[in-house]
């Protein structure tokens, strides 16, 4: 039995690192485990310029402890009105790593979202000709589409084509939760990637109704059926350089988890290379755990792999009830739980 593991230092392709006193109290998680992370861009107001990113990347540096070497990589939010021009000059001045791509209204703080993937044509036609990837929610928000079939309905209806008319774009969708998502992925050209969170690894949707309403398993996209946690599992720890790790860590305060109307989102950041860690060992494949982790994501990006490593010792710890003080309190992904696999800081 393996007593220890020591990886490549892994990187974070989908984060909420959130703004103000909420940044201060989660940036640290991810900059502990994580050398760089894709930072979302869905504040209020949302990133849409040059200047937003970078004011925002400093708020994530100064939310920081002094000598953390974590590099945050910004997103443009993309609206129906972004314009290509901006979106071209963040990319070659090294400030956006990428658009992000949010169906209007489909998660949190979507409503500045895009309306009609049709109004993008100009930006997107940039976008493949610089080589910037799109990131994407793929998720339709039609309310006669049942939410659990959400993402394969914009797998067909809205993705296929755009992979169709733009081949040479790169396109990552992320957090993927469906087998139609883990196949479309798989079968597609080297242009098209996915990331994937620790909890659509571990849960289906019965996670949120496990002897009542559990608001801190609700996330978008929800989870689904045992099936498609099956299919997105296999995906994960198969070794194809497609898919990635991005823990869509998405903090909220307690008090807006339970609530009448509770957010979407959960805060994996604390212990998510422990919770990576256990799947790929449950699958016996802990030594494909770097590529995932570490390689796969940055070689789709064009980046260079991490100097330097991580290490992950076999002893179990702990997941507190809670996180946090004053009022900023969370609830961790795996809350109370007993993992298998620690961080050696």
């Amino acid at each position: 039995m393996t007593a220890q593991i020591t990886i490549r230092r892994p990187d974070d392709w989908h984060v909420h690192l959130r703004d103000g006193a909420m940044l201060k109290a989660v940036a640290g998680h991810t900059a502990r485990q994580f050398a760089r992370a894709i930072v979302m861009p869905n504040l209020t107001p949302p990133v849409t310029t040059v200047a937003a990113a970078e004011a925002y990347r400093q708020r994530i540096l100064d939310a920081l402890s002094e000598g953390s070497d974590f590099t945050p990589l910004m997103t443009c939010y993309l609206t129906d009105g972004a314009d290509p021009a901006e979106i071209e000059r963040g990319f070659e001045q090294g400030v956006f790593a990428a658009c992000k791509l949010y169906p209007a209204h489909a998660t949190t703080n979507s409503a500045h979202g895009v309306t009609d993937i049709r109004k993008m044509t100009q930006v997107l036609e940039t976008m493949q000709r610089i080589g910037m990837p799109l990131l994407v929610h793929g998720e339709v928000t039609s309310r006669d589409v049942d939410i659990f079939d959400r993402e394969a309905v914009f797998i067909d209806r809205i993705l296929t084509p755009l992979v169709k008319d733009m081949p040479e774009l790169k396109i990552v969708l992320e957090h993927i939760t469906t087998a139609e998502a883990a196949e479309f992925v798989a079968a597609s050209g080297p242009k098209i990637a996915a990331t994937i969170t620790p909890q659509h690894l571990i849960i289906n949707r019965n996670a949120m109704f496990d002897g009542g309403i559990r608001p801190h398993a609700y996330c978008l996209p929800v989870a689904k059926r045992e099936q498609h946690r099956l299919a997105v599992r296999k995906a994960a720890v198969s070794g194809s350089p497609k898919f990635f790790l991005g823990t869509d860590s998405a903090p909220h305060e307690i008090h807006r988890k339970e609530s009448a109307c509770g957010c979407a989102g959960i805060f994996n950041a604390p212990f998510a290379l422990e919770s990576y860690a256990q799947v790929f060992e449950d699958e016996g494949v802990l030594d494909r755990l770097e590529g995932f982790a570490s390689e796969h994501g940055p070689n789709f990006y064009g980046l260079p792999l991490n100097e330097g490593t991580v290490t992950l010792k076999r002893e179990e710890v702990t997941v507190p009830e809670t996180m946090g003080e004053a009022d900023i309190r969370l609830v961790p992904y795996h809350a109370g739980e007993t993992l298998r696999w620690r961080f050696v800081d």
